[in-house]
């Protein structure tokens, strides 16, 4: 990626967010504030952007319900273990299930959590830019490894149009180990 800032070039390196084992995850998820954890954790289990997870409202809570999704306008059937919809519940506000700090009428921020995720990942000295978003690459890869390679049924968990976006995703383990290799082949 190049930036152009005043007829200067400035190379960025990649902005993609990185993978991170599930093993991994759930060690950061220990470090981070509750709510912050329990919206990454529904994340995780659901395969949701952050974005909807934090604008699921406290009324529409069920075990199984559909959620539109803010970056496509699509409508998803999600399911929510019992766990982790008692969890929901009891963390939940009087309109939103993630409620924001300062006024109880929106919902938590994305940036909130990717402050929380970047501080633990700082905490944990990782060198791999971690972000909410790689919990949603965990889910894919999670999900490619069940359906025991099956892209199209990933492709339809994920909400994909393109089949090329779900691979991404879903083979996310096997680019980053790659990735990591050639890295520590080069040094």
């Amino acid at each position: 990626m190049t930036v152009v800032i005043f007829n200067t070039v400035k190379r960025v390196k990649n902005i993609r967010t990185d993978y991170i084992l599930k093993r991994e995850l759930e060690h950061l998820l220990a470090a981070l504030m509750p709510e912050n954890r329990l919206a990454l954790e529904v994340s995780l289990a659901t395969g949701l952007r952050i974005t909807d997870v934090l604008s699921i409202r406290t009324q529409d809570l069920k075990q199984r319900m559909s959620v539109q999704e803010l970056k496509t306008g699509k409508k998803r059937r999600i399911y929510l273990s019992t766990e982790l919809l008692d969890r929901m519940i009891a963390c939940s506000g009087k309109i939103y299930v993630f409620e924001g700090r300062l006024d109880y009428r929106k919902h938590r921020t994305r940036q909130a959590v990717w402050k929380d995720i970047k501080r633990v990942a700082s905490i944990f000295r990782l060198k791999i830019n971690l972000a909410p978003h790689s919990v949603r690459k965990v889910y894919a890869v999670e999900q490619f490894h069940k359906a025991g390679g099956d892209l199209k049924k990933v492709q339809r968990l994920m909400n994909h149009e393109s089949e090329t976006v779900t691979m991404l995703y879903a083979m996310a383990d096997e680019l980053s180990s790659r990735s990591n290799f050639i890295k520590n082949k080069d040094s």
